[in-house]
């Protein structure tokens, strides 16, 4: 058998490590170092992969979706406490893309299991709940739609029967694979959420809390948070909406806009970018922002 070459083939890119904004590149190295061991007592942890990279192309919507682990969390050789799901709910009357995520907070014991655990049993409720959402969206009934959400979340956490410890957001945003239908919904509870790309700028599009609460912390679920918000939003072809955890919305709205258009850029192009693209280019780094990313990004094409 003729040795195996391991060169190079010509025309091959190798992307090397994930660029960075500012002029210095973040203190942590761009790789995993330690990882999570079976011995620490914490099956789910040391099972948990780094990264998590989904997509699909539901007629003329394609996703793609990506959970990294953060440099902190590969520098510390904890798990990635991030959640995601990318699937379709309801009859294919009344179907959506179900494209959900969910941050565990840190200062919780189980955050990363509660993350998990609630993104999919929220989404197997709201699966439930498929036709009436579906209803109100097309009648524009925001505070129905509110009603709908909080009703499933309260059912998939007493399903669960988690506590404190479990502590996550939440943000769950519905496309109908209708094209015709021009309107989405998002469900949300804590920080994180949705911006949409429109002619080259990301805008936040994310729902309005009532003012109540003073408390600087996040709202996380099951037990620290008042509601479940609901938000209509109406997008159109040419546009991206991302959705996404702080670790990567944080550097979207800081000041230096540097990392806003570098992904705007990328993601604003006319094509689709591929899965392994996709995850290169949602790595981009930025100096103090090291916590774990989760990103799925919409795409629409015309007829």
């Amino acid at each position: 058998m003729p040795p195996v070459s391991l060169s190079k083939p010509e025309g091959t890119l190798l992307r090397g490590e994930p660029a960075h904004v500012g002029r210095r590149p973040p203190s942590y190295p761009p790789h995993p170092l330690r990882c999570p061991s079976v011995r620490d007592g914490d099956e789910f942890a040391a099972f948990t992969p780094a990264v998590l990279l989904d997509g699909a192309q539901v007629g003329r919507l394609a996703v793609r979706a990506t959970s990294v682990r953060g440099d902190s969390h590969n520098w510390e050789g904890t798990c990635r406490q991030d959640a995601m799901v990318v699937s379709r709910i309801g009859p294919p009357e009344a179907e959506f893309l179900l494209l959900a995520i969910a941050d565990g907070v840190g200062s919780a014991k189980r955050s990363h299991t509660g993350s998990h655990l609630v993104i999919r049993q929220t989404a197997l409720r709201l699966d439930q709940e498929a036709e009436s959402i579906h209803a109100a969206l097309t009648a524009q009934e925001e505070g129905r739609l509110c009603g709908i959400a909080n009703k499933a979340v309260a059912r998939a956490v007493s399903d669960l029967r988690i506590g404190q410890d479990h502590a996550t957001t939440l943000h769950v945003l519905l496309v109908p694979t209708d094209t015709r239908i021009r309107g989405r919904v998002l469900f949300s509870v804590g920080d994180g959420g949705l911006f949409v790309l429109r002619e080259g700028r990301w805008e936040q599009d994310n729902p309005v809390g009532d003012g109540s609460l003073l408390d600087t912390r996040t709202e996380a679920l099951p037990h620290a948070y008042s509601t479940v918000k609901a938000h209509l939003l109406r997008t159109e072809p040419g546009e991206v909406l991302l959705l996404g955890t702080d670790g990567i919305t944080n550097p979207l709205t800081q000041k230096d806009p540097e990392f806003a258009q570098r992904l705007a850029n990328m993601w604003g192009r006319p094509e689709v970018p591929s899965l392994s693209d996709f995850l290169w280019q949602a790595q981009t780094r930025a100096k103090s922002y090291d916590d774990d990313r989760t990103v799925i990004c919409v795409w629409e094409r015309s007829e």
